[in-house]
């Protein structure tokens, strides 16, 4: 499907979304969520376009996609990669598994692989500080006592199930 005529689309489906819940007070994290849903991100034009819809101003739109770490203003992969750099997980070695992540990836920091695949994010805490050094794949796959040796098979998996 031709790019324009997929945003059309998404477009569409959030103009949709917008007018389910416009009668509610205080939509605009649940529409900047849905937003990020379907773009995967939230670029400037539709950050524009969120605050014309809701009439608010861009800069509100703004401040508060800059605030909350849950959304992003930079394209991310399908899959994102968070290596824990706390304390806990740097002394155990979690600058070296980032480094093993990157470049296996052949990516740099908070950017997408060329694949459009993986992004490789490094966080200050992930809450496992008794299974350091932890990596988080997604939202849910928690790896701990990670070792740099461990990164390509824990790639394949992902690589395999796209």
């Amino acid at each position: 499907m031709e790019t324009c005529e997929k945003h059309a689309e998404l477009y569409k489906e959030l103009d949709d979304y917008i007018e389910s819940i416009k009668e509610k007070k205080g939509i605009l994290i649940n529409v900047l969520h849905k937003a990020q849903e379907l773009f995967g991100w939230l670029p400037k034009e539709v950050q524009d376009y969120i605050a014309e819809k809701l009439n608010i101003p861009t800069s509100t739109v703004y401040g508060v996609v800059t605030f909350y770490n849950f959304f992003s203003t930079k394209p991310k992969g399908k899959v994102q990669i968070k290596i824990c750099l706390g304390t806990a997980c740097y002394v155990k070695g979690a600058d070296r598994i980032l480094d093993r992540f990157l470049s296996e990836l052949d990516v740099k920091e908070s950017e997408v692989s060329k694949d459009g695949l993986f992004s490789v994010h490094g966080v200050r805490c992930l809450g496992a500080c008794s299974m350091a050094p932890v990596v988080l794949i997604g939202e849910k796959d928690f790896y701990g006592k990670v070792t740099p040796d461990m990164v390509p098979s824990i790639i394949k998996k992902y690589k395999e199930g796209e």
